[in-house]
């Protein structure tokens, strides 16, 4: 896929650009980006040359697509980065983190819904998961405005540092933001109340 532009009242969400590099490396050195998201630490400015230039080739091959999240038209500051990674024929996953001094003002929660959108239109996405490691609830509390549904635990579902650790997963179905989907999906019936017991 070529890459392309995404806009939102507030944003604009591009592919990144060299121009990005300092951007990104100030931002991946926060301490709470590096607590849980999987970025080399110490995070060097070669670190994030090399996250850079691996973006256009990303998207062309259909395995990954990162956006850039910047205020404006485009000219304004890097708040956020968001990511789609391709996990198998049937899912998507999306990844993000939000730069330290954008935090709080909903900026996450908007790239989301617009990228999410893309995905089931322009991606071929059915499903589109959301992990993020137990504790992490500003990741949480975004996924769930964004519409996720939390689906529950995985033991051991996410590796960091070398080391499993349990996170939370959730997904995103194109119904749930009033989209068709390219694949009919049939729901599980509701669970019948268990019979009441009767003595006699």
């Amino acid at each position: 896929m070529e890459p392309i532009t995404l806009t939102t009242e507030r944003l604009t969400l591009r592919p990144h650009l060299p121009a990005d590099v300092p951007e990104v490396h100030a931002a991946c050195r926060d301490a709470d980006i590096q607590r849980w998201i999987p970025v080399p630490v110490p995070y060097r400015p070669e670190d994030a040359q090399s996250f850079v230039e691996k973006v256009p080739d990303n998207w062309r091959n259909d395995t990954e697509y990162n956006f850039a999240v910047r205020l404006g038209a485009g000219d304004g500051p890097l708040v956020a980065a968001v990511g789609v990674i391709l996990r198998g024929p049937h899912a998507h996953e999306i990844g993000y983190w939000t730069a330290a001094g954008h935090r709080g003002r909903g900026y996450m929660t908007e790239a989301v819904h617009a990228v999410a959108r893309w995905a089931f239109t322009e991606a071929g996405c059915v499903r589109l998961i959301w992990r993020a490691g137990i504790g992490n609830t500003a990741s949480r509390a975004v996924a769930e405005k964004a519409g996720f549904r939390i689906e529950g635990v995985q033991r051991a579902g996410m590796e960091h540092r070398d080391t499993l650790r349990d996170c939370w997963v959730g997904a995103l179905l194109p119904s749930d933001l009033g989209l068709p989907s390219r694949l009919p999906y049939l729901p599980s019936p509701s669970p019948s109340p268990s019979p009441s017991l009767r003595e006699g």
